[in-house]
């Protein structure tokens, strides 16, 4: 049996920075990609002669591969270790990225954007449990807080690269390069991985691990909610398509978005069965009643993921990372919810066709945006990792990037919806406003969840039983 173990002495300050950035740089790559297809996906499209109603497919696969995948591959990484997932998942990445750049057809582009989703579903929950065993929150707090701020400002920062790499790319040697620098990008932080990660978070692989795949894990569980969520992601991916009006009225989209609502009554009534049979469960329901776990997990999903600034994201975090044991989560996050709630009203109020200038409201609102974004982003894992077993992190970390890739989901389906598809600009503006102000409500609806749902937390740092 693998027994997970602690390391006997807190890593060195060189190895702990070596261990953040692999595992900061790892868990970014996807929306590294994700910048670039961004910007790259207009001449993809016309190399690879890709349909106007398939072109949204290289990142939808991407989230709809990852989003349904991320519950059974954080369960397997609890019983394989952190250690192997997260490797694992960055040889996938590695190879989805280099096999991308020699894509041929759309059809091989977006089964490797699928394969890119599986390995993030290794790396993210993995490297989500590295981080809390290599600085456990009994011992290493503020490393452990450090740790995660630094994913989160990685994500950010690496899908501003990938806006970079794309423009720079497309207009010069070809989006492909884009692709292959990527897959270099990977295996260089991979080799850093594999030296700086200690191997005593994964502990001795035996055979009664493998065995342990088998009766330790929910896979009835894992197949109703991977179910469910496949075909929702698939629904909103249709719903924000060129022709949405007509496809989701087609009889079998309305019959797969019936099936997946009643999958999640299904899994929540399998997961109270399991329960009561003291078998494993994949999410007890009981934790959807922790308020401080429900209300960090949806307003972190739901309104984190809207929109963000990589710089002002990355000092964020950084700052985060610094006074977080200073700092009330029932106050902090109520707070920056708030003043992230002012940056789509700036937008939506001051916006309109002959303004106002950059430096005059656009900027301020992209500035104000990512406070309550990440730092909701960090006190969300601390909570949510506190409110699992030390034995089941890396499920935590899937969780919570499940979430995370609904919120992504939804925002994007909910503004596409209000922004319309019109080619007029006083159309298309007032359908950007809709979209502002629909943010800015969500944004100061978090506000109540947060202080309501955290208000018994008084310090995140610190582990709970």
């Amino acid at each position: 049996m693998a027994v997970e173990a602690e390391p006997d002495a807190p890593a060195s300050l060189s190895r702990t920075v070596a261990i953040n950035a692999s595992l900061t740089c790892i868990t970014g790559i996807g929306n590294l990609l994700a910048g670039l297809l961004t910007v790259c996906i207009p001449v993809i499209s016309k190399d690879l002669h890709i349909p106007p109603d398939l072109q949204l497919w290289p990142a939808s696969a991407f989230a709809l591969a990852c989003g349904c995948l991320l519950l059974p591959c954080g369960a397997v990484a609890d019983v394989l270790g952190c250690r192997r997932s997260c490797l694992l998942g960055g040889l996938l990445q590695t190879a989805s990225a280099l096999g991308a750049g020699l894509a041929a057809t759309s059809t091989q582009l977006i089964a490797l954007r699928v394969t890119g989703g599986l390995a993030a579903s290794f790396c993210l929950p993995g490297a989500i449990a590295a981080a809390g065993h290599v600085s456990p929150a009994s011992s290493s707090p503020r490393r452990r807080s450090i740790a995660f701020a630094s994913m989160g400002g990685g994500q950010a920062v690496e899908f501003g690269l990938g806006l970079v790499l794309g423009g720079l790319f497309s207009d010069t040697v070809g989006w492909r390069w884009g692709f292959y620098v990527t897959a270099i990008l990977n295996a260089a932080v991979l080799a850093l991985a594999v030296w700086a990660l200690p191997h005593t978070v994964d502990g001795i692989l035996e055979k009664a691990s493998f065995s342990r795949l088998v009766h330790d894990i929910d896979w009835v569980g894992a197949l109703l909610i991977s179910a469910c969520l496949a075909l929702l992601l698939y629904e909103l991916a249709v719903a924000t398509g060129s022709n949405a009006d007509q496809s989701m009225r087609e009889p079998m989209n309305i019959a797969l978005l019936c099936i997946a609502i009643a999958l999640l009554p299904a899994f929540a009534l399998w997961m109270r069965h399991q329960s009561r049979l003291s078998r494993p469960t994949l999410i007890p329901n009981a934790l959807w009643t922790n308020l401080p776990f429900t209300s960090s997990a949806l307003p972190s999903s739901l309104f984190g993921h809207l929109c963000t600034t990589p710089i002002c994201g990355l000092l964020m975090n950084i700052a985060i990372g610094t006074f977080l044991p200073r700092l009330r989560p029932s106050i902090a996050v109520p707070a920056a919810c708030f003043v992230s709630g002012i940056a789509p009203l700036l937008l939506a109020i001051l916006c309109h066709l002959d303004g106002p200038a950059y430096w005059r409201g656009p900027f301020q609102a992209m500035a104000l945006n990512p406070l309550g974004a990440h730092l909701m982003y960090t006190i969300a894992i601390l909570v949510m990792t506190a409110a699992f077993p030390s034995q089941t992190q890396a499920l935590a970390g899937g969780v919570f990037n499940m979430l995370s890739q609904i919120g992504k989901s939804v925002g994007i389906a909910t503004i596409t919806a209000q922004t319309g598809k019109s080619d007029s600009m006083e159309s298309l503006l007032l359908g950007y406003k809709a979209g502002w102000w629909y943010n800015c409500s969500l944004w100061f609806l978090s506000v109540v969840v947060s202080f309501w749902g955290l208000r018994s937390v008084h310090k995140v740092e610190v582990k709970r039983d």
